[in-house]
C-alpha cells in the first residue's frame, strides 16, 4: 500500500466509528451521580386501637353508726344546701324507727383535707311516710332523691302482681333536719320501659320548675325508645323527652348545672348477663382503662345534656373508675363536691362505701 493512501483510510475509520456511536448511545454518569437501588414503597404503620384512657381512684370516706352497715343499702344522694342527704333503700333497715341520714359538707371536706381522720357519723333524720309501703303492691324501696327548696322528691321501685312499676312521691324537709315527711297521696305511677324485673326510674333531677326521672335500662338492644319522664313540681305529669341510648345501668345523677349538663352513674355488674351489649359505643370511641381491660364490670360516670327536646350525650369522655381486684362495687348514689370531684355511695354490694373521686375542673 502506498503511503499517500494511509490518511484516507484513517479518515474513513474515524467516520465509521463516529456513525456507530451516534446510533447506539451509551449513558454516562456524571461524577456527582451515584447509582443506588430504589427501595420498595413502604406505607407507615397505622393502628385503629384507642389508647387506654386514665382511670380515677376512689378514696373511701369511713362511716360510723347504722349507715356503715351493708344492710343500709344506700340508693341515692342529694344536697340539701350544704348538707349531704343519704337515702337508704329501706329507711326502716335499723329495725327501730325510719330514718334518712345527713352529713355536713364541712365534715366531708375536713376529712378529705386531712384535718380529721375519724370516721364520719351521719345524723339520723326521722322519715315519715305513713302507710306508703303498704299502699304500693310489691314495694321494693326508695331509689332516688332530689330537693327543690324545702320540697323533697323520691322515686320508688315495686314489682307487683302486674310486673315492675315505678312511682314518684313528694314531701317536705324541716330546715333544722328534724324530719322528712312524705305525702302518701302524692303518689304518681311511672310506667317501666321494659319488662325486666328489679328496674325502674332510679334517677331524679330537678331543673327549675321541672322534675325529670330517668329509667335504669337504656341499652339499644333492651330499650329501643328510651325516654325521660317529666313532671311539674306538684307531681303533675307533663310529658316525656327522648333519652340517649346508654348501655348498662343508670343508677343516679348529679344536679343539673347552669348549662343543662349533669353526670350519671353508668354501671355494669358481670352477673347481669342480659345487660351485656354486643358492642358498647362509648368504649369503642374512648377506649378502656387499664383495670377495665382486666375485669368484666364497668364503673364509670357519663355526662349528659338536658335539652328541651331530648337528653343527649355531651361527647365528653367517660370518667372511668379504677377497679379493685376482688369485687364489683354497685354504685347507687352520686353528687358533685363543688369543683373538687364527685361523691359516690354503694348499696350493700360489696358493703356500704362512701367514696370520693377527685376530678378537678370537670
Amino acid at each position: 500500500m502506498s503511503c499517500h493512501k494511509l490518511p484516507i483510510l484513517l479518515a474513513l475509520l474515524i467516520w465509521l466509528l463516529a456513525s456507530c456511536a451516534a446510533q447506539s448511545p451509551t449513558p454516562m454518569l456524571t461524577p456527582m451521580e451515584t447509582a443506588v437501588p430504589i427501595p420498595p414503597t413502604v406505607m407507615p404503620e397505622t393502628s385503629t386501637a384507642v389508647p387506654a384512657p386514665a382511670e380515677y381512684p376512689v378514696t373511701t370516706i369511713p362511716l360510723a353508726g347504722p349507715l356503715a352497715r351493708a344492710s343500709a343499702e344506700i340508693s341515692g344522694l342529694a344536697w340539701y344546701g350544704d348538707t349531704l342527704i343519704l337515702l337508704p333503700q329501706y329507711p326502716t333497715f335499723v329495725g327501730q324507727g325510719s330514718f334518712l341520714y345527713a352529713l355536713p359538707k364541712s365534715a366531708i371536706v375536713d376529712y378529705l383535707d386531712g384535718r380529721s381522720a375519724d370516721p364520719l357519723t351521719p345524723q339520723a333524720i326521722p322519715f315519715a311516710a305513713p302507710g306508703l309501703a303498704d299502699t304500693i303492691p310489691g314495694f321494693q324501696g326508695y331509689e332516688a332523691i332530689a330537693f327543690a327548696g324545702d320540697e323533697v322528691y323520691l322515686t320508688v321501685e315495686a314489682d307487683g302482681r302486674n310486673g315492675p312499676m315505678g312511682y314518684l312521691v313528694r314531701g317536705t324537709i324541716a330546715p333544722d333536719l328534724s324530719q322528712i315527711a312524705i305525702d302518701a297521696d302524692s303518689l304518681v305511677e311511672i310506667a317501666p320501659q321494659t319488662n325486666r324485673g328489679n328496674t325502674s326510674d332510679e334517677t331524679l333531677l330537678v331543673d327549675g320548675d321541672t322534675l325529670v326521672t330517668l329509667y335504669e335500662v337504656n341499652g339499644a338492644a333492651l330499650n329501643q325508645r328510651p325516654a325521660a319522664h317529666l313532671f311539674s313540681l306538684d307531681g303533675t305529669v307533663t310529658g316525656t323527652v327522648p333519652m340517649a341510648a346508654l348501655e348498662y345501668r343508670v343508677t343516679d345523677a348529679t344536679a343539673v348545672d347552669g348549662n343543662g349538663r349533669f353526670w350519671v352513674i353508668n354501671y355494669f355488674y358481670p352477673g347481669d348477663t342480659d345487660l351485656r351489649p354486643a358492642t358498647d359505643p362509648l368504649s369503642e370511641q374512648f377506649g378502656l382503662g387499664a383495670t377495665h381491660q382486666q375485669h368484666k364490670q364497668v364503673e364509670r360516670l357519663v355526662e349528659l345534656q338536658l335539652g328541651a327536646a331530648a337528653i343527649t350525650l355531651t361527647g365528653a369522655p367517660p370518667i372511668q373508675l379504677q377497679l379493685p381486684d376482688d369485687e364489683a362495687r354497685n354504685w347507687e348514689g352520686l353528687v358533685r363536691l363543688d369543683d373538687r370531684g364527685f361523691l359516690l355511695a354503694t348499696d350493700k354490694f360489696p358493703t356500704t362505701i362512701l367514696g370520693f373521686v377527685a376530678v378537678n375542673g370537670d
